[in-house]
Order: C-alpha cells, then sequence, then structure tokens
C-alpha cells in the first residue's frame, strides 16, 4: 500500500472500522503482553503508580521483552515499589544497578528511584503532580513540561535525561502519554485503572508510536510525516471527532491493528 494512503475516506465507516478495532483490541485478553499487565500486578495506588511509570519508561522494543525486564524490575524492588523507592536502603539501592533494558540501564534505575522519592517526598507522588498541575493549566502538554523539570530537578547523570522525552523540544512523548492513558482512563473492561479523577479522559493526547502512526495515516486520521508532537496533536484532535469525551480509547484499537498486519490484509 502507498504510504499516507486513505483507506475510509467515508468518515461513517471509519467510525464504524475504529469501533470494531476498539471492541476488538480493548479487553483484558490483550494487556497479557504488554506492558500494563506490570501495574496490573498491585492493587495500591501508589504501588500502581510507580510500577506503571517505570514499566511505561522501559516500553520500547520487544513486547515480550519489555514484559520480562519490567517484571524483573519489579522482583529487584522487592514487588512492593512503592515501600521500596520511600524506604530502601543505599545497598537495596545499589543492588539495583544490575539491571539493564536496552539503554536504560542500572544507573538510570538508580537516578529514577531517587526522582520518585523526592517527587513523593516534596509533590505528594506522581498523581498528586499531575492532576494539581492540569487544574492549574487546563491542557496536559504543558503539565508534561513541568513534570520533566520537577522530575529531573535535582542532581542526576546527564544520560538519563534521554529516557523521559520532552515536549519542549516537540517529541511526541508516547511512553508519558501511554502512561496518563493508564492512569486517566476509566476503563470498565478493565485495562486502564482511572486512578487520576482530577483529570478528564478528554484531555488525554495518543502514544503515537510506528502502528498508531502507520494506521493513522493509512485511515486519514494523520497528514503529518513525522512522529512528533505537533503529529500527537494532529491524529488526537482527529480521534476527538469521533469521542470528544475519551479519544485515546482509540489507542489500543491503531496498536493492535498495526502490530497484527491490518494495513497488510
Amino acid at each position: 500500500m502507498e504510504s499516507g494512503a486513505n483507506l475510509f475516506p467515508d468518515r461513517e465507516a471509519l467510525g464504524e472500522l475504529l469501533e470494531r478495532l476498539y471492541d476488538r483490541y480493548d479487553s483484558p485478553d490483550f494487556i497479557g503482553d504488554d506492558p500494563i499487565c506490570i501495574p496490573h500486578r498491585f492493587t495500591r495506588r501508589e504501588d500502581i503508580e510507580i510500577a506503571g511509570f517505570l514499566s511505561s519508561t522501559i516500553a520500547w522494543g520487544n513486547r515480550k521483552i519489555i514484559v520480562r525486564n519490567g517484571r524483573r524490575l519489579m522482583e529487584l524492588m522487592d514487588d512492593s515499589p512503592f515501600d521500596f523507592v520511600m524506604h530502601a536502603a543505599p545497598r537495596e539501592i545499589e543492588s539495583l544497578r544490575r539491571f539493564v533494558h536496552r539503554t536504560f540501564n542500572g544507573d538510570d534505575l538508580v537516578a529514577y528511584v531517587a526522582a520518585l522519592r523526592r517527587l513523593w517526598t516534596e509533590h505528594g507522588g506522581i498523581g498528586a503532580f499531575f492532576e494539581r498541575e492540569y487544574a492549574g493549566a487546563g491542557d496536559l502538554r504543558p503539565v508534561l513540561s513541568r513534570f520533566r523539570s520537577a522530575f529531573f530537578g535535582a542532581e542526576h547523570p546527564a544520560r538519563t535525561e534521554k529516557h523521559l522525552s520532552s515536549v519542549d523540544r516537540g517529541a511526541a512523548c508516547k511512553r508519558l502519554n501511554m502512561y496518563l492513558r493508564w492512569m486517566v482512563r476509566r476503563d470498565d473492561r478493565g485495562v486502564d485503572f482511572g486512578l487520576w479523577t482530577g483529570i478528564p479522559a478528554s484531555a488525554l493526547y495518543l502514544p503515537l508510536d510506528v502502528h498508531t502512526a502507520s494506521m493513522g495515516r493509512a485511515l486519514g486520521l494523520l497528514a503529518r510525516r513525522q512522529n512528533d508532537w505537533r503529529a500527537v496533536e494532529e491524529i488526537t484532535g482527529a480521534l476527538r471527532t469521533f469521542d470528544p469525551d475519551d479519544p485515546v480509547r482509540f489507542d489500543f484499537a491503531l496498536f493492535g491493528a498495526g502490530m497484527d498486519g491490518f494495513l497488510k490484509n
């Protein structure tokens, strides 16, 4: 298929397709090999927030390897991520240095744990930070910028910054937007958590990756060629015309269809 070709110029047909794909993929059956299965191991809000943040941080590459390394990461934190972040002794934190996932290594993980401990101490947690900042801004884009500044607000290895995308530099911030989807959407299908009730699902931006972008272009939801923040705004805006209250509920639909080779069928 030619890149950028629009398979569904008919809006009604496109809407019906999106709903079919949503019904097919937005299901607990789809999450077993997805990074979201890592925070689903927990019931305590703080554990879910930290497990979700760390597993979304390493969510690039092969999904099975991501899940395997996410489980290993939780084991290194004694399967109690919040207690570990807040109370681990220096020797316990040093044990994290043997962790590695692609370019995210143990030094990065140690820096992340220190940043998370500071976030809880100074801001009351990740969710508290995002909900408070969103209440003032009314848009998640500037909140993404403020979160990154707060996260790296103390001494840390310069190399670690590459693992938390910068919206100010035009990055798509796929992993942060995915994490926000997990925490914000109230999903009665058992997929997303809906913990952060101070942020409406309508405010979310689509986690844009190679699969959602390819499907978006093929379906006429995205014209921009670069997978950057402007593309995120464009495709999210298109999805809002189909569901203004919950546009990113189509994330798994686009991702799953793209991963399963929908465009080749």
